[in-house]
């Protein structure tokens, strides 16, 4: 029978436990399946919000929170555009364009232990140098748990063309 210490230990090599029952005690065994499902909830709902933390900061211009996701080799790809960490958070702080909204529909988690890949849509409204906007971006973003947080390593955007008006 395992120890409490033994059951601390399985629980605490992330991803390693892919099906087991453990028993402390002989009235009582724990699903080791179902911690698993739920640390890959927390982590789903915990990249959702930072998902939805980018499209609140791109409004704001949150050079804080740009700083803390992005990873230092962050590469983003947008049409044919390859862009780097530097120039990406210099257009987000300082573009031509100004967002005044901005929000995420249909996101999906694709997790893969320590990365996970998030797909999903960006809708965002504002003015640029030629009028008013409303744009609709498909979007998979890359992440990766670096010093015990989520980080972005790469983000690739498909600008959906406008709808030409009659």
């Amino acid at each position: 029978m395992p120890t409490r210490l033994a059951l601390c230990l399985l629980l605490a090599l992330p991803g390693a436990i892919a099906a087991a029952q453990v028993t402390v005690a002989p009235e009582r065994t724990i699903n080791l399946n179902l911690i698993q499902r739920d640390t890959r909830d927390v982590d789903e709902r915990a990249l959702l919000g930072l998902e939805d933390q980018w499209a609140a900061a791109v409004v704001k211009r949150d050079r804080a929170f740009f700083d803390r996701t992005l990873s230092k080799g962050f590469v983003y790809t947008e049409d044919d555009r390859l862009i780097t960490r530097e120039a990406m958070v210099k257009d987000l702080l300082t573009g031509s364009d100004t967002i005044t909204a901005a929000r995420n529909e249909g996101m999906r988690v694709h997790g893969y232990g320590e990365s996970a890949v998030v797909t999903g849509w960006l809708i965002m409204r504002g003015r640029g140098p030629t009028g008013p906007f409303d744009r609709r971006y498909r979007f998979t973003d890359t992440w990766v748990r670096l010093d015990n947080r989520w980080q972005i390593v790469a983000a690739q955007d498909y600008l959906v063309p406008a709808k030409r008006k009659p």
